[in-house]
């Protein structure tokens, strides 16, 4: 299987974002690329996240809005907005069709918009057509993690297939998503062990941790950030991280490559949207107020606790990693062979 083309390692991210963050900052001054603009600042900025409050969508949501405020971009912080259901598709068609004059940004996974055409058979945009790339935000790992339905003794990837196998009946796993990375993770696990799991989508994160953790379900694939403190808590048990290093947010948990399950090597970054005919200066002045906003160190101690790092970097960066993840991920989803009507 193809290697992912995007590779922000634990180590390589802070890299990456030093660089990329050094180079906007240098590119555009706070005010003065902007001043001939008539609409900027923008009075309110409103922020619209497919997923619910409390998880790494939202936390990225949040904290870096909060930043927007008094920058050549947006006189105040941005307001977030939680329109759930559909697998963030419902916050994704939102923002399509709001007014294209910057006072309206997507968060989002890239799985939402990059995976998605390879899985449904028409959908209602195009994230190439419909949407201006503004800024990556965050990058994460995914994880696997157990919760009390499954024995203690289970301590490795090779133990929970062992478990899965030996209960059928109990083999199943959540993800925040149908069609998203973490569902792709649990399904590619399945296809490279043998092993029969079925899957169970929520709406986000934060419902399907806590099935886990009340013995609902066996486990979950989701960003690891979302594990974190019930890790520590001893309330459920992150088994894998999907990173290419380990995380510096768990570093006693092996990755999959680790335990011999390299493809299942995937980081995941989440990234700000404007409608499509977005004027290239509003789009600018809002990458250059986020690029800022992720220097913060409040807000980088922030998206630690949910287990990001800050990327950054240009629109024109980010336009051409969302080409990449779209062609690396068709082949994938074609071996896994799920569509929105499987």
């Amino acid at each position: 299987m193809p290697k992912p083309s995007f590779d922000p390692s634990p180590s390589g991210s802070r890299r990456h974002a030093l660089h990329t963050l050094g180079l906007a900052a240098a590119a555009l001054s706070p005010w003065s690329a902007f001043s001939q603009t008539s609409n900027l600042p923008i009075d309110q900025v409103k922020i619209i996240c497919g997923f619910p409050a409390g998880g790494t969508a939202d936390t990225t949501s949040r904290r870096v809005g909060d930043k927007l405020a008094g920058s050549a971009y947006a006189r105040h912080a941005a307001v977030v907005e939680n329109k759930t259901g559909a697998g963030g598709r419902i916050a994704i068609e939102a923002v399509k069709n709001a007014a294209p004059d910057g006072s309206t940004l997507l968060l989002s996974a890239y799985s939402m918009l990059l995976i998605y055409p390879h899985i449904y058979r028409t959908l209602p945009y195009d994230p190439f057509k419909d949407f201006a790339p503004v800024a990556m935000a965050s990058v994460l790992s995914h994880g696997l993690a157990v919760g009390p339905m499954v024995p203690g003794s289970v301590k490795s990837v090779k133990d929970f297939v062992a478990w899965c196998k030996a209960n059928p009946e109990r083999a199943s796993y959540a993800s925040p998503a149908a069609g998203s990375t973490p569902h792709f993770l649990g399904a590619l696990l399945s296809l490279n062990t043998g092993v029969t799991m079925t899957h169970v989508p929520y709406r986000g994160s934060v419902p399907g941790v806590t099935d886990v953790i009340g013995g609902q379900i066996a486990a979950m694939f989701t960003p690891h950030g979302d594990f974190l403190a019930n890790h520590r808590a001893g309330k459920l048990r992150i088994l894998a991280t999907s990173g290419k290093s380990r995380s510096p947010f768990v570093p006693e948990v092996a990755t999959f490559a680790e335990q011999g399950l390299a493809g299942l090597t995937v980081e995941e970054w989440f990234g700000f949207f404007a409608p499509a005919k977005t004027p290239a200066s509003v789009v600018a002045a809002a990458n250059s107020a986020i690029n800022q906003s992720l220097k913060d160190k409040s807000l980088i101690d922030s998206l630690a606790l949910q287990g990001l790092l800050p990327v950054g970097g240009s629109s024109d960066e980010m336009a051409k990693d969302m080409r990449r993840q779209y062609d690396y991920w068709g082949p994938v989803v074609k071996r896994i062979g799920f569509t929105a009507e499987s």
